[in-house]
């Protein structure tokens, strides 16, 4: 599959090396076709990976993720055009998380809307699925790095898209039931605001190897 990522922060690098690992035609996007961080990930990464603007990554992909920062996902995927999203699945990755004010982070928006909400309000063609976001970006494409069962979470108002999703979270290694769908793109409230608690345990614990598992009857 041609696959388009947005960011190429350590979220972006890590997802779109583990796509081109499993022969995916990859397309990062930055905002310079010619960044430091873009230009190295080629360079490392070889055969399968390509890079661009956000446009050009956007444009590129048949499915596409956003794993720029949240406070600038908005403008990142303006710059990549709602031409260019209309009618693809957007696996958002992105946490609200406003760091001006120092360690730990606040959230930009929270309670009662989400940024997930926010990007599919904005861009209302994309079929926006939330999900990765709860959890550290080498257990996002490595489960297997955590002994036991654990969960990751997706939620959006498409229900192909939800599928499309969980195909590749089966590619990165996720057995399908520990795959939770946790209903429309509101959802995201949810899986963002578990981030300041997320951010606290890594803390506690003092390392970001961790993740939740959930224990029903």
């Amino acid at each position: 599959m041609k696959i388009g990522v947005l960011g190429t922060g350590s979220v972006g690098r890590r997802i779109a090396t583990k796509l081109v690992e499993l022969e995916h035609e990859v397309t990062m996007g930055s905002r310079s076709a010619d960044g430091e961080a873009l230009c190295e990930w080629i360079e490392e990464t070889g055969p399968g990976a390509a890079g661009g603007t956000f446009a050009d990554a956007a444009a590129a992909g048949e499915l596409l993720f956003n794993c720029t920062a949240g406070e600038a996902s908005l403008e990142a995927l303006a710059a990549a055009g709602a031409d260019n999203l209309s009618g693809k699945v957007l696996v958002d990755v992105s946490n609200p998380l406003d760091f001006s004010g120092g360690m730990p982070p606040t959230l930009t928006v929270c309670n009662d809307d989400s940024l997930g909400e926010r990007i599919q309000a904005a861009f209302p063609d994309a079929r926006v699925v939330k999900s990765l976001n709860t959890i550290n970006n080498q257990v996002m494409t490595d489960p297997g790095r955590l002994p036991g069962a654990h969960n990751v979470f997706v939620c959006g108002e498409d229900e192909e898209a939800k599928e499309a999703v969980t195909e590749l979270l089966v590619e990165f290694g996720w057995p399908p039931e520990s795959i939770v769908d946790l209903g429309g793109i509101a959802a995201a409230r949810g899986t963002e605001m578990y981030l300041p608690l997320w951010l606290r345990l890594m803390g506690a614990l003092g390392t970001a190897d961790f993740n939740i598992q959930l224990r029903v009857p």
